[in-house]
């Protein structure tokens, strides 16, 4: 879809709103009819439109006869529920003589909030300026959403802590899957953001674009450095996690270990009455009583015997024994006289 946007506004505190004099044409969720358009009607190179539309296309800026080209990454909108697959796509910027053309093949939280003007203090009153407005904005977002996965991982953990399947940790993948997309595009677009501030043919108007471009900069840095830090803590906690579900269905084995070895003394009790010979008290009218209880009463013995509190309780006496030991003083040896020559 192809969109014409001609109220592109700059607003600052306490200072009137300006308009931008250049026509900005919104190319979002585009189509073969569109690509068509726009290679037809804003004379765009086929070859760049291959470029933007490619999944994994990097951030760069070239020159061309009639135009300037710019590809930048942004965050696209999540595809689930709870907002843990993210991902990034390549927005391509156009900038002609007094036109600017975006092109995406998704959605973005960043075109739509530049589309209804929710922003403020953005330079967007030249061309320049909007490319460095986006990048900007971007920036935010890309914080925003690390900040937001951070949390979404934090309580992933706190549910893995008591689960024995892989649900969780196919969703701290997921997540770490979304840091690496997020710490790729912030890094190309931080080498694109230093080119801008040299190449001579984008050439920014004033102080206050400098200075935005210099802040946007070093806030990418930081959206970097979040990145890394998640991920290096993720890569720990993924492997810890793997090692508690393997623990956990450890103790499970080991219950299941105790029952199936406590229920086999009442098997051999019944197996030992059930043989076809005479056996003590096999005519008494109460034998079967007896059978049942000396089978609960095995049962009971070999659970007990197994279980890990009598196995707690012994190691906790040797431990407190070792103790005491330890405590008690020691016999002063007697000295030895000496004896004179």
């Amino acid at each position: 879809m192809i969109t014409i946007r001609n109220n592109v506004v700059s607003t600052n505190p306490g200072d009137s709103s300006v308009e931008a004099s250049y026509t900005w044409v919104d190319a979002r969720n585009i189509n073969r009819d569109d690509i068509t358009l726009l290679e037809e009607q804003y004379t765009i190179s086929s070859e760049l439109l291959a470029d933007i539309m490619d999944q994994d296309e990097q951030a760069r800026i070239e020159r061309e006869d009639d135009y300037i080209a710019i590809i930048v990454r942004l965050p696209a909108l999540a595809d689930d529920s709870k907002g843990i697959n993210q991902y990034a796509v390549p927005l391509g910027i156009v900038l002609y003589k007094d036109m600017v053309i975006t092109i995406c093949q998704s959605d973005s939280i960043v075109l739509e909030d530049f589309s209804k003007n929710r922003f403020r203090q953005y330079p967007v009153a030249t061309k320049e300026g909007f490319v460095i407005s986006i990048l900007g904005r971007a920036t935010m977002v890309y914080i925003r959403l690390l900040k937001y996965i951070n949390r979404q991982k934090s309580l992933v953990e706190e549910q893995l802590q008591k689960s024995i399947m892989n649900y969780e940790l196919i969703q701290l993948l997921q997540i770490q899957k979304s840091l690496v997309y997020f710490s790729t595009s912030l890094s190309t677009n931080e080498a694109l953001m230093g080119k801008l501030l040299k190449i001579p043919y984008f050439k920014l108007t004033s102080e206050e674009e400098r200075d935005f471009l210099e802040d946007t900069i070093t806030d990418n840095k930081q959206a970097i450095e979040m990145a890394n830090i998640c991920t290096t803590i993720l890569t720990g906690t993924m492997d810890a996690f793997a090692s508690v579900i393997g623990n956990n269905m450890n103790v499970i084995m080991k219950r299941l270990t105790i029952i199936s070895i406590a229920l086999m003394f009442p098997t051999l009790i019944v197996s030992f009455y059930g043989m076809n010979i005479e056996l003590p008290y096999m005519h008494h009218p109460y034998a079967w009583v007896g059978a049942l209880s000396l089978c609960g009463l095995s049962a009971f013995l070999g659970g007990w015997m197994l279980s890990d509190r009598r196995n707690q309780r012994l190691v906790q006496r040797s431990v407190q024994a070792k103790r005491i030991k330890e405590k008690k003083p020691r016999g002063k040896r007697r000295r030895k006289r000496a004896i004179p020559d």
